[in-house]
């Protein structure tokens, strides 16, 4: 256990170091990442580390080609593109800890699941977040089906809202296929389900609980606090102040984990 957690270390240390190289991760998120990537490798395997590279990948891989359309958007979302320590945990934090649980559970479907589970729904909501711009009509806000701006909280479109069902369906897949132990091929419905399910509650969280601010200056909402791009300090217009977007995706991952509990 003592070499493999060595070895975890050493290649997560790698893969951090190229993705802050690349700009994907910020100093502090090049920190958790390494930490995360310990306990997938060290811990888990190469099997969960390839679920949680999937993830890492496709998501940086989509933010970086849809960049340019969400410029415009920037000043909507409480952070850039470059991930911190707040999103790796926030994304991965639940991963991690099923991944480290799996020393102590060795061979149980549900730790497995759960794991799984977790991913799917962070994937499925990013994939939802940068391939929803691509949708040619306003996003309706999830609750009251109101529409509502690009890049608001809460809002659901058409493409968004397939691109989830695949962002779920691919760790779904993968969950099913490179499992550490003999599964049902219904694993992968019940984690792609259980994903977008995820998804979906945090469009939710966003659209009724979630802190969103609002900028005196540019009029506008944002999830920018305590200053909007612009400098302006903004105020506090709907939802709880301590649930921010990072609380919000680790709550979109814990609701997953709970569907896919009951399913399995």
């Amino acid at each position: 256990m003592t070499t493999q957690l060595l070895a975890g270390f050493f290649l997560a240390v790698l893969v951090a170091l190229a993705a802050f190289g690349a700009r994907s991760l910020s100093r502090s998120g090049a920190l958790a990442a390494a930490l995360v990537g310990t306990v997938m490798f060290g811990i888990g395997g190469w099997r969960w580390a390839a679920l949680l590279l999937t993830f890492f990948i496709t998501s940086s891989a989509l933010s970086r080609a849809f960049k340019t359309r969400k410029r415009g958007l920037s000043e909507k979302f409480s952070k850039g593109s470059q991930r911190d320590a707040g999103q790796v945990f926030g994304n991965g934090g639940l991963a991690t800890f099923f991944a480290g649980l799996w020393f102590f559970f060795p061979g149980q479907i549900w730790v497995w699941a759960a794991f799984a589970a977790s991913l799917a729904a962070v994937n499925a909501d990013t994939w939802a977040t940068e391939l929803g711009v691509l949708n040619p009509h306003p996003p309706r806000l999830i609750t009251s089906l109101e529409i509502v701006e690009k890049g608001t909280s809460g809002g659901i479109s058409l493409i968004g809202t397939l691109a989830a069902l695949a962002g779920s369906a691919l760790i779904g897949g993968l969950a099913a296929l490179l499992a550490p132990l003999t599964v049902s091929p219904w694993l992968a419905v019940w984690v792609t389900l259980a994903g977008f399910f995820g998804a979906l509650f945090d469009s939710f969280l966003g659209a009724t609980a979630q802190a969103i601010y609002f900028c005196p200056n540019c009029q506008k909402e944002t999830e920018r606090h305590p200053l909007h791009t612009c400098g302006a300090p903004t105020t506090l217009l709907r939802g709880w102040r301590w649930l921010d977007n990072d609380r919000v995706n680790f709550a979109c991952a814990l609701f997953a984990v709970l569907v896919v509990v009951i399913l399995v």
